[in-house]
């Protein structure tokens, strides 16, 4: 049955590194596509840098061309803070009880994953695949380090025999690649070429977002 898989986060902007974790999830997990999840209000950050519109634009302008990627706004469509919880209860009832829904983290995010919104009811709705980020440990102690050794499997394939409940590491190449210092970089005046792909730079510069100077398009 196919998999199911989901990448969220704020994408504010979208830059090289979401987009080729993304992109390499999907490869291993045998070329399953991998849907981009814009949050609407991330609860654990202040506002955005660019509005939910112009963040999904963006999203949409990088991805252009690549089948593995696919971009779900339910998020922007929802009301109010964007909780993991809740979009993965809703993606259920589309799925159906028997599909593998998985969802994709940073070693980073997981770390804090017992501070989430019903986050001891999230492994019962998806597997999760946990990245490993380079400097980024978990608390041997901690509830998400024990969470992992309870529940942790070694192969891709294992995430197709079960609808939820089963944890994935991965180590693919990362590229250490900050948003906000990307938002830093063109408030100051410099360029982000080369961290995000060059059609979302134009972009960013046409509408002036994070500071930009705007550029007229000819």
């Amino acid at each position: 049955m196919a998999m199911h898989v989901i990448y969220g986060g704020t994408f504010d902007p979208v830059h090289h590194g979401h987009l080729r974790l993304a992109l390499e999830v999907g490869e291993r997990l045998g070329k399953v596509p991998v849907s981009l999840v814009p949050c609407h209000i991330p609860p654990h950050r202040g506002d955005t840098g660019a509005t939910a519109a112009q963040r999904l634009h963006l999203l949409k302008v990088a991805i252009t061309d690549e089948p593995l990627l696919r971009i779900d706004d339910r998020e922007l469509r929802r009301e109010g803070a964007s909780y993991t919880a809740d979009t993965l209860r809703q993606l259920r009832k589309e799925l159906g009880s028997d599909v593998p829904l998985v969802m994709v983290v940073g070693t980073d995010a997981f770390a804090g994953f017992d501070s989430w919104k019903e986050w001891e009811q999230i492994i019962h709705l998806a597997h999760i695949i946990v990245v490993r980020r380079p400097g980024s440990e978990l608390d041997p102690a901690g509830q998400p380090a024990r969470l992992l050794a309870e529940r942790r499997v070694w192969h891709p394939g294992d995430l197709e025999g079960s609808a939820s409940g089963c944890i994935l590491e991965m180590d693919p190449p990362w590229l250490d690649i900050s948003a906000t210092g990307i938002r830093e970089r063109i408030g100051t005046g410099r360029s982000p070429r080369y961290l995000v792909p060059d059609a979302v730079w134009e972009e960013i510069q046409c509408k002036g977002l994070y500071g930009a100077c705007p550029v007229k398009k000819f």
